[in-house]
This record gives structure tokens, sequence and C-alpha cells, in this order.
């Protein structure tokens, strides 16, 4: 007998009922971040750096609460890469996500507890970036795993979601965190972000019963690490037409072998969005100063009011809940339709190329400054436009991609990879601080607007060899195309 339409028509795709949870825990958790983040240059400098607001010291206190806090996010986007292997070899995401968390919740007390004090200020943070750090891959690969291919089509608009419920803690949490900072002092502006990962980790353990638990794949001998040794010493051992790493399939899983070929492939995209977060933390950190020196009124027709410096990020994030949806409904679709098709590096391409832009109105702004200027804080909403559109362009894709471009065993893994290039880039950030705090050449020739021409120049250096290199950048995402090295394998052996 024929079957009716409705009998024959493929399932709607539908979100894992573990996704709210993951995502109102990512909100939360958010907010304890950027909350935090959006007062700490200016509570280094003030509480601690330069408390009598003494202008001889005024290059080298902002160098030196900069450095700080680019050092403090280095270290929270270097830990996912450990916290991924962790939770691949041993714990699994979920444990790990779990007990880390309440370590995150101790260093946002010692923050409150701390907060006159800078050798036990700098330890909290120590722990709040080891707490943040530690999770970080996790939660974000923890969203792909609750994904299989009857709703794989979902994956890029959950992590759309994802990176919304990010914004919304974050849009909140600059709101709120700087009035409290202003009104409160530092013990309450430091002590609610706490409240609020507390928050966080009890809405996940909510959870735990709807989850997709993928369970650790324990270590041996068939990982990045001994893969790639193996291979770096045993070139001689080529045989011709192989790769570099071909050689160690003679003792490795050939499989695991091909996929170390894939996160190499990934990295060698990452390496590329490392000009995006050299500069993109500025904005919480060396923008927010330039704020507190910019005409702060904002005068709506009806109301008028003054903008805190810690507030002013607050339009990145409503730039960001707007784009999204736009970009994911619309432009991405359009361009589709029309034959040109919006490939992930693509995306970061011209991600890039905005970084540049916001930063040139950042020069623009500072340029204005150093001659006695007061220029409207709707100049930097303006670069905020900008580089909320490059945000979307870039870290979206760049989540995306590292889930699905990895093979499974190596998920959590990828992540923190992807999470190291933000490390990278804001070490580079950190170290250009610490040499202009140091005196010498670069105090010389990065003072004033120079400092953002410098970086509008790095990031146009990495756009001119992105435009060569993209072309021969090979892909192969893991989620569409999950057995073509399985049978490539199988045919050569």
């Amino acid at each position: 007998m024929q079957k009716s339409p409705a009998e024959t028509a493929t399932p709607k795709s539908r979100f894992p009922r573990s996704v709210p949870y993951i995502i109102g825990n990512e909100a939360a958790e958010r907010f304890s971040f950027y909350g935090m983040r959006s007062i700490l240059t200016l509570f280094l400098v003030n509480q601690f750096f330069n408390p009598n607001n003494v202008a001889a010291l005024t290059d080298v206190a902002n160098a030196k609460a900069n450095k700080l806090h680019h050092l403090f996010v280095m270290v929270a986007y270097a830990l996912p890469f450990v916290g991924g292997m962790i939770a691949d070899w041993f714990t699994g995401k979920y444990k790990l996500i779990l007990y880390v968390s309440i370590i995150y919740c101790f260093g946002h007390l010692m923050l409150a507890m701390f907060d006159g004090g800078l050798g036990g200020f700098e330890l909290g943070l120590l722990v709040v970036a080891i707490g943040a750090g530690g999770i970080k891959s996790c939660v974000s690969a923890n969203v792909g795993d609750q994904f299989d291919a009857t709703n794989q089509d979902l994956l890029s608009k959950v992590y759309g979601w994802f990176y919304f419920s990010i914004n919304a803690g974050s849009m909140i949490s600059t709101v709120a965190i700087p009035w409290t900072y202003e009104h409160f002092g530092p013990k309450w502006a430091f002590g609610i972000p706490g409240f609020l990962m507390a928050l966080a980790t009890i809405i996940f353990f909510s959870g735990r019963k709807k989850y997709v638990k993928v369970p650790p794949q324990g270590v041996n001998r068939n990982n990045l690490v001994f893969i790639t040794w193996y291979a770096l010493t045993h070139l001689g051992q080529r045989k011709p037409g192989q790769s570099m790493l071909d050689v160690a399939k003679d003792q490795y899983d050939p499989e695991r072998v091909e996929g170390v070929k894939a996160v190499y492939r990934v990295i060698s995209v990452f390496f590329f969005a490392l000009a995006f977060w050299a500069v993109w933390d500025q904005c919480l950190s060396e923008w927010t100063l330039y704020a507190e020196k910019m005409d702060r009124v904002i005068n709506l027709g009806f109301t008028k009011f003054t903008v805190l410096p810690g507030q002013l990020s607050t339009v990145n994030t409503v730039f960001l809940l707007m784009f999204i949806p736009f970009f994911n409904y619309v432009v991405y679709p359009w361009f589709d339709k029309i034959g040109l098709k919006t490939t992930p590096l693509r995306r970061l391409g011209v991600g890039l190329i905005l970084t540049a832009l916001s930063f040139v109105v950042i020069g623009i702004i500072h340029t204005n400054l150093d001659h006695g200027g007061s220029p409207s804080i709707w100049w930097q909403v303006f670069a905020f436009m900008i580089l909320s559109a490059a945000e979307v362009l870039v870290s979206i894709t760049g989540l995306e991609y590292a889930y699905t471009h990895s093979p499974k065993s190596m998920k959590s893994t990828m992540t923190g990879i992807w999470f190291l290039v933000v490390s990278f880039g804001n070490l580079i950030t950190a170290l250009v601080n610490g040499l202009i705090e140091d005196g010498g050449w670069w105090t010389r020739n990065l003072k004033g607007a120079n400092y953002e021409w410098f970086f509008v120049t790095f990031i146009c250096a990495f756009i001119v060899v992105f435009m060569f290199v993209a072309p021969r950048l090979k892909e192969r995402n893991y989620i569409t195309d999950p057995y073509v090295d399985s049978q490539a394998i199988a045919e050569n052996q």
C-alpha cells in the first residue's frame, strides 16, 4: 500500500531538551566574566596604579593596568586547551564543567574580599582565569555533542543562539556592574558576578539528566602529541607522495593520523584569527580609558544622560544581539541565494577587514584626544558597531569551524586550540603594553594614537597574507562528510 505524504515526509529537526540549560548556564557565567572585566582596568588604575590621579603617572599606570588585564585574559583563554584535553582524556565534559565551576565561584569571592590589596586581588584573578578557562572549551563543545544526524542542520543556528546568550549576559552585566561600582564600591561590583557564577553552576547541574554525555576517550598513544613527534623524528622514512604525517601510519591508527591532519588544517585557518584577537579585547580595556576622556553625554531628544566608561561596551552586546539573527537569517541566505556562498574562510576574511576599519575609527578618536579635543562618544559607538559585525564573522565562525572540522575524539581539544588563539592574541597586546611601560623605543613611537595605527598595520599584514593563502587551504567538514578519510585509508591499504 502506498504511504501518504505525511508518512513519507522527513521528520522536522528539533533542538535537544538539554539546550536551554546549556544556554542559561552560559548567559549567567558570561554575566560574571564580562561584568568584572567591565570595571577591571579602571579599578586597577584608580585603586593600585594611580590612586591620586597624578598626570605624570597616567601613561605608565594605564600600561600597567592594560598589561595585567590582557595577561588575565591570556591565562583564561590558554587554559581551555588544557581543560579540553582533560575532558577528552579523563573526566568527560560534564564532570569537568561542574567541578571547575565551583572553583570559579571561589575566585570571584576572592576578588570581592581582596579589593584593597594587589597581591590578593591578582591571586583572585588567577583563580577566576582558571575557572573561566577550564570550562570554556568544554561548554561550547558540549553544545555540539547534543546533536546527531537527525538535527545537525540546526547546529549553525544553535551556535548563533549560544553566542546570543553570551552577549545577553554580557549586555546586562556591563550596564549593572559599572553602575554598582560607581554607587556601592568594588566589593559589591566584584561580589555580584560571583553570585551569578553560582547561579550558572546551579542551572548547569539542574540539566544533568538531559545531557548527551560523551565519555572520555582515555589517554593513548594515538594522539596529536605522540603522532606529531613520531612524524618529526621519522621524516627520513617517508615514501614518495606521502605527507609529513603519513609516515606515522606505520605505527599509529591511520584514522587518528588523518584526524591530526585535520587539526593542523584547522590551525592553519585559526592562525589568521590571531589578528582579530590581538585587538578585540582592547574594547574592554584601552577603549574604556579613552571613553573616560570623551564627551559621554547621550542626548536622545526626549532624554539626556551620561554613560559611565565601563558601560560603553554594552553597545557591543546590543549590536551583536541584532547582528547575530540578521546575519544568520538575512545576510548569509541572501549571499548564498545570489551564488556567492558564505564559506567560513570568506566570513573570516571580511571580518578581518572590518576589524581594521574599527581601529581606524579609534585611531582618529585618539588623535583628537591627543590634541586636546573631547570627541562625542558616538564615534566610539560607531567603532563598536564595526567591531561587532567583525565579531559575528570571525568569532561565531571560529566556534562552529572548530567543532565541525575536527574528528569526534578531538572536539574539546580543537575548541581549546581556538581559544588558545585568543590567548596568544592577548599575549601580543600584553607584551606591547609591557614594552610601553618599560620605556625606550616603544614608548616614544607608540605614544598616543600611534598605538592604534600600529595595530591597524598589524591587521592589514594578516589580511594581505590571508588573501594569498586562503584559496589554497583545504577544508573537510566532519559533520556532513564523516567517512571520506576512512574510505581513502581503506583503499590505500
